[in-house]
């Protein structure tokens, strides 16, 4: 991917890749390759997906302490 984002798979949308941004010291979803036959994305999935990539990488306390 381009300088600064990341493209991740997750297991309940196998077939819609997430395409984070790196904002600051965290990522956040920039966009999403959504397909039909994976079930619609809510904004708690997407929040979850954030948590989830930012806990991984090691930016979750960035991620939860930014300004909203």
């Amino acid at each position: 991917m381009r300088r600064y984002n990341i493209r991740a798979i997750f297991d309940q949308f196998p077939n819609s890749p997430v395409i984070f941004r790196k904002i600051r010291d965290y990522y956040f979803v920039y966009t999403v390759h959504w397909t039909a036959a994976d079930a619609p994305i809510g904004i708690k999935e997407l929040e979850e997906m954030e948590q989830l990539l930012n806990r991984e990488l090691g930016t979750e306390l960035q991620y939860l302490y930014r300004r909203k």
